[in-house]
């Protein structure tokens, strides 16, 4: 037995077909780019989203040999969180393009929600979803559905008859009671958002719908954002076991336990409780922390700066020196998240000399980025009051072996790196998995994770210094533009 995943990102789509040993039979993906029609304003057309989505789905079923490999079973889904899209629920049109996770229209809308004692950001969905239901219908007279990419889906998968959201995604919406078990009716109210508009909240993993739109019915078995996708991917499915993914930005995050970890939306240290995943009803909470700015560091050295000419040049050109000699890079290009949270800060470059070279500067941005690493596992720890002693990483920058080096020198632990560079599809196939039987456990879970590699610490780093110089970087780059470092969400 095999499972379709569709996997819906930021910047592309994937169907893929995972095998009963988690690993990756057969795919189809297309880039699909969000369009950015003014500075903070980050949308994309929801329609052309989700036909590409069964297009490749329907691609990736017509060739797949199931005879061989075993019959598709389920579907799982994994996708972008937050970015939110209204449709009309009789037409089953969007009323507007879908606002990305990434646009900042809504801020003044989230500062406004603090005199009422919220804070919500505006990467997450509860501002967006106003935001375009007052553009379009301030009086509330039309019948609109409200959804985050899993909602839009799976109602486009079975033609109008579902309208769900599994927990995860629920979670992060900035919309629900503290454990995330229903909406908050005082949030609803102060955005004058509908109840019967928003989806019902399911498991990650069980019999949720039913898909309608390709040759045969499939059940959808599986639904998660990104993240989480990625978490349970990489097999991090017991307490205290944690993964990076190193891709545009970076999100670390660790599995803990059946209870919220955090009293607050955001701890001192800047991270936020998620729920990992839900089953049976029952939530498997963990912490997130957050890099704003990872692999597009890399591609303002090749794009911009043009000291490389690809992201894979980094490798080559970072390997021509022993060390950046006392050059240090802070990746702040949009400012710093966890655990400084200021959104003024700028990228910054220091410690230059005549003898600073190209390599210099490359091998500088790899290891802000690991330093960024440590600090979103330091400030995890601290929350979470666990000791992290490996991490598994995945995202594009783990094919750099330079980098991967650096992150464990920095870090002080081993670095397990992820078979698929992207574990999101994994993850959403064993969540659809363990409800059809291909896996049997979490456990079972847990043993799928075989990583290419173990990078170990190389004895030869001075961590000590290294790290006191990277917090005398940090603090030149904070603060940069003092009203942009005034804002907290």
């Amino acid at each position: 037995m095999t499972i379709l995943v569709l996997d819906l990102g930021t910047s592309g789509v994937r169907a893929a077909i995972v095998g009963p040993d988690a690993t990756i039979l057969d795919e189809r993906a297309s880039e699909f780019l969000p369009d950015t029609p003014f500075d903070g304003l980050v949308e994309f057309d929801a329609v052309a989203y989700a036909d590409l989505a069964v297009r490749l789905g329907i691609e990736v079923l017509a060739t797949f040999d199931e005879a061989r490999h075993g019959a598709v079973q389920a579907i799982g889904i994994s996708n972008q969180r937050a970015s939110t899209v209204v449709w009309d629920r009789a037409t089953g049109d969007p009323v507007a393009p879908a606002q990305s996770w990434q646009d900042l229209r809504t801020i003044g809308d989230c500062l406004g929600l603090q005199a009422h004692g919220l804070f919500i950001a505006p990467n997450q969905a509860a501002t967006k979803a106003a935001n375009i239901w007052n553009t379009v219908d301030p009086d509330r007279t039309r019948d609109l559905c409200v959804g985050t990419p899993d909602s839009w889906i799976v109602w486009r998968l079975t033609e109008g008859r579902r309208h769900i959201t599994d927990a995860t995604n629920a979670a992060i919406s900035g919309l629900t009671t503290p454990d995330a078990s229903d909406w908050d009716d005082r949030i609803l109210g102060l955005l004058n958002l509908p109840r019967q508009a928003l989806p019902d909240i399911v498991d990650s993993s069980g019999p949720l719908a039913v898909a309608t739109v390709f040759d045969r019915d499939l059940p959808i078995c599986g639904l998660a954002g990104d993240q989480q996708s990625s978490l349970i991917g990489q097999g991090a499915v017991r307490p205290g076991a944690a993964k990076i993914t190193f891709g545009t930005g970076g999100m670390l995050d660790v599995c803990l336990g059946p209870q919220r970890p955090l009293d607050a939306t955001r701890s001192a240290s800047g991270t936020f409780p998620i729920v990992c995943w839900q089953r049976d009803g029952q939530k498997m909470w963990g912490l997130e922390a957050i890099m704003l700015s990872c692999g597009t560091n890399v591609q303002w050295l090749r794009d911009d700066l043009g000291i490389i000419d690809s992201a894979a040049d980094s490798e080559r050109v970072a390997a021509q020196c022993e060390t950046s000699d006392g050059v240090v890079y802070v990746p702040a290009q949009l400012g710093l998240g966890t655990p400084h949270w200021d959104y003024g800060a700028r990228g910054t470059l220091l410690g230059l000399t005549r003898g600073s070279g190209r390599p210099h500067i490359v091998r500088a941005v790899l290891d802000g980025i690991a330093h960024r690493g440590l600090d979103l596992v330091e400030a995890a720890e601290a929350d979470a009051g666990v000791r992290i002693d490996s991490l598994r990483v995945d995202g594009g920058m783990t094919d750099n072996a330079v980098f991967v080096q650096a992150l464990a020198d920095i870090c002080d632990r081993p670095v397990e790196v992820s078979p698929v560079r992207d574990a999101t599809a994994v993850g959403a196939a064993l969540l659809a998995g363990l409800e059809t039987g291909m896996w049997s456990s979490w456990g079972e879970i847990a043993d799928t994770w075989r990583p290419t590699q173990v990078v170990g610490p190389s004895g030869s780093f001075d961590r000590d210094t290294a790290r006191a110089q990277w917090a005398r970087a940090v603090d030149r780059a904070k603060g940069w533009h003092g009203d942009l470092s005034a804002l907290d969400f």
